[in-house]
């Protein structure tokens, strides 16, 4: 593998003969000289290639190279005199690869709007926004798995394909392959490929305490869905998860996990991804960099949901949403809590159980259960989770009353029936996650390919 453009610009150059291979940023002349910006994405900036008028190809290509065209460099690295830049290229040879016409590359030199970028998802890519997303992603998605591994975690790979609603809320995406007319009959899913009806998966807990009811601590790392019609900059019919599942770990265990979660990716991405947060501190979002440090060096506020809903009364603020015990906070009332009443992130927990899933471990005063969200600045909830009722007939119990047929879910009971012990678990939304730690302000941004409601390009 030749050397990419980070690495090239990290070398201390000594006369070696390098090759550069990648796509034309920009392409200056000046006398007999022409100098061209390559970058490969391997990082934000590029190289300068410098290209001399005695090329064989100078004057029919090399000095009319345009954006988005693909090169191929032979050259020599030397030591730049040029400010911000310590090494470039003094070329040998340039050979295109491809052209990108001027005339139709939409893609010229100038700020396009992020709107106008999700039309073209196919080549968003390629600009300087959309590549540093690309990039801190990559390093979070690293940053995760790493995270795990050192802690004793077992990666665990969850269907895609799944009966079992894990919210309960009916929002599942039903996988058929039946065609229109079958689907009219009575009963048609018994018919169908799975002989039950089935859906994209919403979550993948469910299957991961299973493992985790054996190997102690697991996590699931994989896309989910919801069929939702929220057309907002906060929802995505298609989205990733990070979910473990601890066993003999309770509420506070299950707390302290998903913050140092937290603090630690965004530790990664300051480390490892500098010039991008740069980028995105400078054009996307003032004072992120100072915010990810804040996150990253100080320990997170916690409260009750009573006590939540108890500040938000008495903040004065007036909410388009009002406040009472019992409502489930809207974004509105978490960025409050985190932004402007702690100021950092804030663990809310013991939540109503009235608005909570049916597998959450219920309280001792029967009206709250063991759950846990967790609100960062500028997104509201990052983080859902809670303890696991691990008691037979409590679960069991709130399986009825949420209107769900034991009998379906005879699996999960015996998951409590045969050697059960308190485990909990949470789902971090890793596009939210990305969404933070760029500062961008839609979630359709922060995903190569975003799933909404109407649509569904590339």
């Amino acid at each position: 593998m030749k050397p990419t453009v980070k690495e090239l610009l990290q070398l201390i150059p000594h006369a070696q003969t390098v090759e550069v291979r990648g796509w034309v940023k920009t392409r200056r002349n000046s006398g007999n000289l022409c100098f061209i910006e390559v970058t490969d994405g391997s990082c934000l900036a590029g190289i300068q290639v410098v290209a001399e008028s005695d090329l064989a190809n100078y004057d029919i290509e090399v000095k009319h190279l345009s954006t988005g065209s693909s090169v191929v460099v032979s050259g020599t690295l030397v030591e730049s005199p040029a400010k911000g830049q310590k090494v470039e290229v003094s070329a040998k040879s340039v050979e295109l690869v491809d052209r990108a016409d001027p005339a139709l590359y939409p893609l010229q030199k100038k700020r396009q709007s992020f709107e106008f970028l999700r039309s073209i998802s196919h080549l968003r890519s390629r600009t300087n926004a959309l590549g540093a997303v690309a990039r801190v992603r990559s390093a979070l998605s690293y940053g995760v798995h790493h995270f795990f591994k050192e802690r004793g975690f077992f990666q665990v790979h969850t269907p895609i394909i799944t009966t079992s609603d894990c919210e309960g809320a009916g929002e599942m995406f039903t996988v058929t392959a039946l065609d229109t007319a079958e689907l009219q009959k009575k009963d048609p899913f018994r018919q169908d490929f799975f002989g039950q009806r089935a859906g994209l998966t919403v979550s993948g807990q469910l299957q991961a305490e299973i493992y985790a009811l054996s190997h102690g601590r697991v996590y699931s790392f994989g896309p989910t869905f919801r069929a939702e019609n929220s057309n907002t900059s906060r929802h995505l019919a298609e989205f990733w998860m990070v979910e473990p599942e601890m066993a003999f770990c309770d509420l506070e265990c299950n707390a302290a996990v998903a913050e140092e979660l937290i603090r630690e990716l965004v530790a990664i991405v300051l480390e490892n991804c500098a010039d991008d947060v740069d980028l995105f501190n400078r054009f996307v979002s003032k004072g992120l960099a100072g915010k990810l440090e804040q996150v990253r060096d100080n320990a997170f506020v916690r409260m009750t949901y009573t006590e939540a809903v108890a500040a938000l009364e008495k903040s004065g603020k007036e909410f388009s949403f009002p406040v009472s015990w019992g409502i489930d906070l809207q974004a509105e009332h978490e960025r409050f809590l985190c932004e402007d009443l702690a100021g950092v992130p804030v663990i809310v927990t013991n939540y109503p159980k009235s608005i909570k899933p049916f597998y959450m471990r219920l309280d001792d005063n029967s009206t709250t259960v063991a759950a846990m969200d967790i609100l960062v600045p500028g997104i509201g909830e990052m983080i859902g989770g809670s303890q696991r009722e691990e008691r037979l007939p409590v679960l069991t119990q709130q399986m009825e009353e949420a209107g769900l047929d034991p009998d379906e879910y005879s699996w999960y009971l015996d998951l409590r029936r045969f050697g059960s012990v308190p485990h909990s678990g949470f789902g971090l939304g890793f596009e939210r996650l990305v969404q933070f730690v760029t500062g961008m302000a839609n979630i359709r941004d922060v995903i190569p390919f975003p799933r909404t409601p109407g649509s569904a390009q590339c």
